[in-house]
C-alpha cells in the first residue's frame, strides 16, 4: 500500500502510516524548515527516504504545472503496475477553520488549500484518501457547509466516504485535541460491498482505547500549589498512560536531544511561579499538571504552556512527548524555536495517526484485498 503525503509538516501523520503497514512513497511540504525536520527525524529513526522523493512547494503545482502533474501521474501508475493500492493522506493548513484562529474559512489562503487537496483527489483518483482537519470545519455552520461541498465532490468522483470527529485522548495520546477525520475509497474497489456513498460500517472504534465518557469520569487531581522540583505520587484511579508525566518518563525528556530547546518568557521567573500546577484556565499561561493530560499542543504567542514542576516553558522534547511521538523522533538542533514549536503544534498526535492508520489498513485488507 503506497501513500502519497501532502501538507506533510514534519511528518507526525505520516509516521503513523509508516509504522503500520504503509509505504510513504512521496512527500510534499511547503515550509523548508518543516521539510528539513521531516528528513532529519526519519534519518535519525532509520526510515528509508520515499521512493518518489520530496517536493518542497505549493500543492497547487500538481494541478497547474504540466510537468508536476505528469510526474505525479507516472508515479501513481508505476505503483499500480506493481499491484499496489495508492492512497493520498494530508491535513491542509487549518487556521482558517479554527475557532481560535483566523476563521476566514474557504476564502482564506489556507482554507483554499482544502479545496486544492480535494481537487487533487478528484483529478488523480487515488484508490483511497485521508483528509484531516480541525473541529471547526465541522462545528461551525458555514465551515460545515463547505465541508459538505467537498464531500459531494468526492462522491460525484466515484468515492464512498466515512467521517468522524475524534479526540487524541481516545487513542492514548496525553492531549485533549479534536480532529475531523474524513476517509474515502473508490467505489469500484468495494465491488459487492458498495452500498451507497456512506461507509456506515467503517470501523473507526477498532483501535480506540478509551471513550470520552470514560476519560471525563476519571477522578483527575485538582490544581495544586506549584513547587519547584516537587514530587507527587500517582493518584489512585486514573489511567497513568494518559498523563503528561508518564510520557515525560517514557521519552526520557530530560536527556532527549531537544531537552534544552525552550523559550524564556520576558516576564521571567517571578510570573511563572504564580500559577498552580494544573491551572489551565487562563487564555495564555497554562501550567500543566503532571498527572493529567495536556490541553491541545499549540505553542504560539497565545498559548504558553508551563512545566508542571519547573519554572519554565515546556521544552521541545516535552512537547514532542505530549504529541505521543516515539523517543527517537528528534528535531534538528539548529532549527529555530519558533519553527520547532510551530511544527510540533501543527502535527497530528502520533498515537492518533497510528490508530487511524491501523484502522484503514485493516479496512483495505478486509474490504478490498480480501475480496
Amino acid at each position: 500500500m503506497k501513500v502519497f503525503s501532502f501538507f506533510s509538516g514534519s511528518g507526525f501523520l505520516d509516521l503513523g502510516f509508516e509504522t503500520n503497514g504503509f509505504d510513504v512513497a512521496f512527500v510534499n511540504e511547503y515550509d523548508s524548515e518543516f521539510m528539513r525536520a521531516y528528513q532529519y527525524a526519519r534519518q535519525n529513526m532509520g526510515i528509508e527516504p520515499p521512493e518518489y522523493g520530496y517536493y518542497r512547494g505549493d500543492v497547487n503545482a500538481f494541478l497547474t504545472d504540466a510537468e508536476k502533474r505528469d510526474e505525479l501521474s507516472r508515479n501513481i501508475e508505476a505503483a499500480r503496475a506493481r499491484g499496489e493500492l495508492v492512497g493520498f493522506i494530508g491535513g491542509p493548513p487549518c487556521p482558517d477553520f479554527s475557532i481560535a484562529g483566523k476563521n476566514r474559512g474557504r476564502e482564506g489562503d489556507n482554507g483554499k488549500l482544502s479545496l486544492s487537496y480535494v481537487n487533487l483527489i478528484v483529478e488523480r483518483k487515488p484508490d483511497f484518501f485521508l483528509f484531516e482537519n480541525v473541529k471547526g470545519l465541522w462545528s461551525t455552520k458555514r465551515h460545515k457547509a463547505f465541508f459538505e461541498e467537498l464531500k459531494n465532490m468526492v462522491h460525484a468522483a466515484g468515492y464512498s466516504t466515512a467521517e468522524r470527529l475524534t479526540n487524541a485522548l481516545e487513542y492514548g495520546a496525553p492531549q485533549d485535541r479534536d480532529r475531523v477525520l474524513f476517509f474515502g475509497i473508490k467505489n469500484e474497489l468495494l465491488g459487492k460491498n458498495h452500498m451507497g456513498n456512506e461507509l456506515i460500517d467503517f470501523p473507526w472504534l477498532r483501535y480506540q482505547i478509551y471513550t470520552m465518557e470514560e476519560i471525563n469520569a476519571y477522578p483527575w487531581p485538582e490544581n495544586q500549589d506549584f513547587v519547584e522540583g516537587g514530587t507527587r505520587p500517582v493518584p489512585d484511579g486514573i489511567p497513568e498512560e494518559l498523563t503528561v508525566q508518564y510520557w515525560f518518563e517514557r521519552n526520557h525528556v530530560e536527556t532527549h536531544p531537544n531537552a534544552q530547546h525552550h523559550f524564556v518568557p520576558r516576564a521571567g521567573l517571578a510570573k511563572m511561579q504564580l500559577y498552580q500546577e494544573g491551572d489551565v484556565s487562563k487564555k495564555c499561561y497554562k501550567r500543566l499538571h503532571r498527572w493529567r493530560y495536556s490541553p491541545t499542543a499549540a505553542y504560539g504567542n497565545n498559548e504558553v504552556h508551563l512545566h508542571p514542576y519547573h519554572a519554565r516553558r515546556l521544552s521541545a522534547a516535552e512537547a514532542l512527548a505530549i504529541q505521543s511521538l516515539p523517543e527517537k523522533f528528534v528535531l534538528p538542533s539548529d532549527m529555530t524555536l519558533t519553527a520547532m514549536f510551530k511544527t510540533i503544534g501543527n502535527g497530528v498526535p502520533y498515537m492518533l495517526s497510528s490508530g487511524v492508520a491501523r484502522t484503514i489498513h485493516d479496512y483495505l485488507d478486509e474490504m478490498v484485498i480480501g475480496q
